[in-house]
């Protein structure tokens, strides 16, 4: 088992990556804050997989445990669902010192930690992710949010669990598009910060798809210690943070203007970061080998690499929208060579249009 500490201060918390965790969560979260009321949110999904051996060790461990099962999907994560899981807090009884576990993706960590953060002005919170893309990036680092109708995660806070726990071996029940969708971020991981990362991915890619115990391990510790490097630097995103964003501003908008339903979120960043590397390339802070190294690497994985269909004037006016924009200035996370980032305030509207439309 890796265990990595996430340093920030009186919000620090460790996040344990190994197999077979799922079992011993009761015992290990009773060693951190002691029995106390939990409600363990996860959906329709997840719950018959692993909600049973969470909810049994937790309450192994003395916990008090009422299960809150949602639908699956990104339209769950909304206001009115919010309040549903504020309902079932009140009803249950539960006050500031009682835990909110999430079990499940992305969704359901957002949605969750959401919850946290707001009820009672905020009690602890838990992350199990279920999925690869929850494991290496929305479990770490305390952004939660609800998505509004004009654009994703609109609605949000920052509200750091207070532990996160990451069994490899839930990965095996992921569907593959799921599990290719989540690799988007260990990739993302290697462009911006670690190339030795992204080599390990190139050079592994069997083994990856196969899904070895050893390879995905390694992999995931890794990207999870890049990402808890750039929080600790910047919890807030005031400035470094921001470059986790690469490929995410082309991403949300073709997510939001698709209604969440045409592009899984990893997907959508794939298409998203031959964008932004088409952009380097047009600034010159890429070479055509480069923006071909993302190509070759994404569609290793089969990950779009081309948007279809979307208009490009409705994707530019959607990024507009964004809540990276400052008073209409759009900023921008791209590659200075391979591994490292550069954040644009100035880059033209032609160019944005044009490295759009050559990834039509």
């Amino acid at each position: 088992m890796k265990v990595v500490h996430i340093d920030l201060g009186d919000r620090s918390y460790d996040i344990k990556i190994g197999r077979d965790l799922l079992g011993t969560v009761g015992g290990d979260l009773a060693d951190l804050c002691g029995p106390r009321k939990v409600a363990l949110v996860t959906d329709e999904n997840v719950e018959p997989l692993y909600a049973p051996v969470v909810n049994d060790s937790l309450k192994a461990a003395g916990f008090e445990v009422t299960p809150i099962v949602l639908p699956p999907g990104e339209d769950q994560k909304t206001l009115d669902v919010a309040k549903t899981l504020y309902d079932r807090f009140i009803e249950f009884g539960m006050d500031r010192k009682s835990v909110a576990v999430a079990l499940g993706g992305g969704v359901i960590g957002d949605l969750a930690g959401f919850a946290a953060a707001t009820y009672m002005r905020g009690i602890p919170f838990v992350q199990i992710p279920t999925t690869l893309l929850a494991q290496v990036d929305s479990s770490v680092g305390g952004k939660t949010a609800v998505d509004h109708t004009r654009g994703k995660n609109l609605i949000g806070a920052f509200h750091q669990p207070i532990a996160v726990f990451i069994d490899a071996n839930v990965l095996r029940t992921l569907p593959t598009e799921e599990f290719r969708a989540g690799l988007v971020e260990l990739i993302k991981h290697g462009f911006i910060r670690d190339e030795e990362l992204l080599k390990f991915i190139e050079e592994n890619a069997d083994a990856v798809d196969a899904l070895d115990p050893d390879i995905m391990t390694k992999a995931i510790a890794r990207s999870v210690e890049i990402k808890a490097a750039v929080v600790e630097e910047d919890e807030k995103e005031h400035g470094l943070r921001a470059i986790l964003n690469y490929g995410h501003t082309v991403g949300h908008a073709i997510e939001s203007l698709t209604s969440y339903t045409k592009y899984r979120h990893g997907e959508a960043v794939a298409v998203g970061m031959m964008c932004a590397a088409r952009m380097g390339r047009v600034l010159g802070l890429l070479t055509d080998e480069d923006v071909a190294r993302h190509e070759r690497i994404l569609s290793r994985f089969d990950l779009p690499v081309r948007l279809s269909g979307e208009e490009i004037g409705l994707i530019m006016e959607q990024i507009y929208r964004d809540k990276k924009a400052v008073s209409g200035t759009l900023r921008l996370v791209l590659l200075d060579g391979i591994g490292k980032t550069v954040i644009r305030d100035d880059v033209p509207k032609e160019t944005i249009r044009q490295a759009i439309a050559e990834t039509s």
